[in-house]
């Protein structure tokens, strides 16, 4: 565990080393403040039932800025590696692929936890001024921050294993951002654009789609059927992402 830590130490280290760390953390505080902004003042409009929390985790604005992070802060993780020839010293010290593989994971985990940590001030700020709670139950909270987690695992994963496929960073944020666009977006085509009256279908795709279940964990329904599915296909993604790794390893 000892060796494992380190590497995740160095792993969260070299995001702040590299000034690409500070450039997301600063447009994306700055479009998720907007988007906590936007929401407040749509709700000052008028009465309205959804709350503060649910709003802020469902509208475009929350979804435009999440889906690019993540090109972002994966596609230097293994590309880079193999660009400069680091990985040829990184593999031969007392290490195994799997602390590599999981180390690496973990450190844009926690990285991406340190994005949305300051919007816990926002929901705390605008208890604060308004003196009203910004979500229904504390279930929002739970549900919203717990899916996040989830969802950003599983995508990390898909930016990680685009990142091993090439030593080029553009390409591997070009690979990741069309698989992760394609699993947000793609369960909602049978109901936009296939137009399918079919209701397994249709329930099929709603299983699978984070929009979907975005706007029920937000409103504190935590249902373990998308836990299940984001573990499983985090743990799918990090299993092909080591096969790569080994072979470009021996290949390299």
């Amino acid at each position: 565990m000892k060796t494992f830590f380190t590497l995740l130490d160095r792993e969260v280290k070299s995001f702040f080393y590299s000034p690409i760390a500070y450039v997301v953390l600063f447009y994306f505080l700055l479009l998720t403040g907007f988007n906590f902004f936007f929401n407040v003042g749509f709700l000052n409009r008028g009465p309205n039932e959804i709350t503060v929390v649910e709003l802020f985790f469902n509208g475009a604005l929350f979804w435009f800025p999440f889906v690019l992070i993540f090109p972002l802060i994966t596609m230097r993780t293994y590309s880079e590696e193999f660009r400069m020839g680091t990985v040829e010293p990184l593999t031969t010290a007392p290490v195994t692929d799997w602390q590599v593989v999981l180390a690496k994971f973990f450190g844009v985990v926690v990285f991406y936890a340190l994005l949305w940590a300051p919007s816990f001030l926002y929901f705390a700020a605008f208890q604060l001024i308004t003196k009203q709670q910004a979500a229904s139950a504390a279930g929002s909270y739970y549900g919203s921050y717990l899916l996040l987690l989830l969802i950003g695992m599983f995508y990390i994963s898909i930016g990680c294993l685009a990142s091993a496929l090439t030593k080029d960073q553009i390409n591997a944020g070009v690979i990741s951002f069309s698989a992760i666009t394609l699993c947000l977006f793609g369960p909602v085509l049978p109901a936009v654009v296939i137009n399918s009256t079919d209701t397994k279908l249709r329930d099929v795709w709603t299983y699978l789609s984070p929009l979907e279940h975005m706007g029920d964990f937000s409103r504190g329904l935590i249902d373990s059927r998308p836990i299940v599915w984001y573990l499983s296909m985090t743990i799918f993604m990090l299993i092909a992402t080591f096969q790569v790794f080994q072979y470009r390893k021996w290949k390299a």
